[in-house]
């Protein structure tokens, strides 16, 4: 099948798909002409590089998946080990995220105070320009 089928097919952009190829994620076939032509297996796996991808797996971690995934040695308990990895990951973001949203919640009641100093200092001047 041709990229553009691919890509109705999976719902993944023609962009992403020749990216993967780029990558060494895909490895499809040429016509004589020069088109890329996919075989029927190669849905499989942008299906399983989509959803890799859309739970967080970086492109790397996904590569090295891949060829047990091909082989269909790639176990339950091998994506159940990934996953729980990847979980003990996303925790370590989520908590890096947490300390950065106190940081920022921070800077936020900082600059309201500047803000309220600011506004007094200049109704002083005001004042005393006047009086």
């Amino acid at each position: 099948m041709r990229i553009s089928e691919l890509a109705l097919r999976t719902g993944v952009s023609t962009h992403a798909l020749r990216h993967y190829e780029r990558l060494g994620l895909l490895r499809p076939a040429r016509t004589p002409g020069g088109y890329r032509d996919y075989a029927e297996s190669s849905r499989r796996e942008v299906i399983f590089i989509a959803m890799s991808r859309k739970i967080g797996f970086s492109l790397k971690a996904i590569a090295e998946h891949l060829p047990a995934y091909r082989s269909g040695r790639l176990g339950f308990d091998d994506m159940i080990g990934a996953m729980q990895q990847r979980i003990v990951e996303v925790d370590g973001e989520i908590a890096a995220l947490r300390a950065q949203r106190a940081q920022v919640t921070d800077h936020v009641r900082w600059l309201r105070e500047q803000k309220k100093k600011h506004a007094q200092a200049t109704r002083v001047k005001r004042g005393a320009a006047r009086g």
